[in-house]
């Protein structure tokens, strides 16, 4: 496609200002608005290649190409091949050409990416508890050594890899550049292992899966000359995995319509507290929803 220098004047309000506004320059500055240089764009650019522009007429001529990331100017030929470098078409997008001499021409063509060779991956959460139901998300994007994103599909395998466990792998393709996943928590805390590849290309993430809530809570204690002092047996989640240091359990002792609590964080895999009722006693633990056993204690002798 060829566009004179009056269908330029005539249309540049429809382009980004900055360009119309350049466009409209070289438009008054011309001794003729009318089409004098015939264009021909490259077709099929891709980023990176170098490519040419065919050009009619004779003389001499200011040639202007303007990109996504690159404006430049120079001399040049007509009824020559205008080169276009390689450095200058490292961004895909579309280029707009424009020719002057005495009159402007313009055309303009895109610049395609070239081929995929990276992999922007990203995975959320970086730390999961265990079990819940697609917790654990990732996407990874294609781009071309230039850092286009590459929107022709390209195949992409995730591998998961679990601790104590055999590797899980799923291929699919990108749209519009991106391809996604998302997956359930395993059942064993410590690291997950996820990667994402394409061709000879991997890229690795680690989320660290946790233990969740508190399940079963068992508690013990006895009457001692200070008090009661009261523990949990090993603390662990419904998958069995010890719940991290620093997790709160809450001691609760009622007496003769008296309540006293007492937060307590786990040490350990155990959480322990000294309770101050002198009489019969009923103490209880819990952590969050989850309610434990009730330990009954008689009074001082």
């Amino acid at each position: 496609m060829s566009w004179s220098t009056n269908t330029v004047c005539k249309s540049h309000n429809s382009m980004p200002r900055a360009l119309g506004f350049f466009l409209g320059v070289l438009c008054l500055t011309s001794v003729l608005c009318a089409q004098d240089v015939t264009l021909k764009a490259p077709a099929n650019a891709v980023a990176g290649a170098a490519a040419s522009i065919t050009t009619s007429g004779s003389g001499s001529a200011s040639f202007y190409l303007i990109g996504p990331a690159i404006a430049v100017k120079r001399d040049v030929q007509l009824g020559q091949e205008i080169s276009l470098a390689q450095k200058e078409l490292q961004a895909a997008g579309r280029y707009i050409a424009v020719v002057c001499s005495g009159s402007c021409s313009s055309v303009g063509f895109f610049v395609a990416p070239a081929k995929a060779v990276g992999l922007a991956f990203l995975v959320h959460p970086s730390r999961a508890p265990v079990g819940p139901n697609g917790g654990i998300t990732g996407v990874a994007v294609s781009f071309d050594e230039f850092h286009n994103l590459v929107l022709q599909p390209q195949t992409i395998e995730f591998q998961l890899t679990a601790k104590g466990g055999n590797p899980v792998s799923h291929k699919t393709e990108t749209q519009n550049g991106a391809a996604w996943f998302r997956t359930t928590s395993g059942k064993t805390a410590g690291p997950l292992q996820i990667s994402a590849s394409m061709n000879e290309v991997t890229t690795r993430r680690v989320v660290q899966e946790v233990a969740s809530e508190p399940c079963r809570l068992r508690i013990k204690g006895q009457r001692t000359k200070n008090g009661i002092e009261v523990e949990t047996e090993p603390v662990r989640d419904c998958s069995g995995n010890p719940v991290p240091d620093g997790t709160v359990i809450t001691f609760t002792a009622k007496s003769d319509g008296a309540t006293d609590t007492v937060d307590a964080p786990v040490k350990q895999d155990v959480a322990r507290a000294r309770m101050t009722a002198s009489g019969p006693v009923v103490i209880s633990a819990a952590s969050g929803v989850v309610m434990g056993n009730e330990l009954r204690i008689g009074g001082r002798e």
